[in-house]
């Protein structure tokens, strides 16, 4: 689910987050939990390439609202945005691109970093 707050709140974008839809996002992520989905990835907007941290507000109102796993994209710009993510939402996981592409973050020390501060995380057996 692409979102994007304007005009006081979240709403679904398509065409890559250009077109807008009118529908509310966490609406819409109710209507494709009940039609089947396994998880939503929700990107808002808004953050996106920001690096300014994720939209907690949005994140955490899906994460309520849906019973199934959400992944978190958009706005992460440094390892504390990671904490203050799963610290303060319901995401199951975080989709992070740039700061790893451009070797702002390491993937092993944010790993490292995010398990020193008790959230869980995947390590290579």
């Amino acid at each position: 689910i692409d979102t994007r707050y304007a005009d006081g709140r979240w709403t679904v974008y398509i065409d890559g987050g250009r077109t807008p839809t009118g529908l509310a996002t966490v609406a819409w992520a109710q209507t494709g939990e009940a039609a089947g989905a396994g998880e939503i990835l929700l990107t808002a907007m808004n953050n996106d390439g920001a690096k300014n941290g994720f939209a907690l507000d949005i994140t955490d109102a899906v994460s309520r609202a849906v019973n199934i796993p959400l992944i978190a994209s958009g706005g992460a710009g440094r390892q504390a945005h990671f904490l203050e993510l799963f610290s303060h939402t319901g995401a199951s996981a975080a989709l992070a691109a740039s700061i790893f592409h451009f070797e702002e973050v390491a993937i092993p020390d944010l790993k490292q970093y995010l398990h020193h501060q008790h959230i869980p995380v995947r390590v290579k057996p």
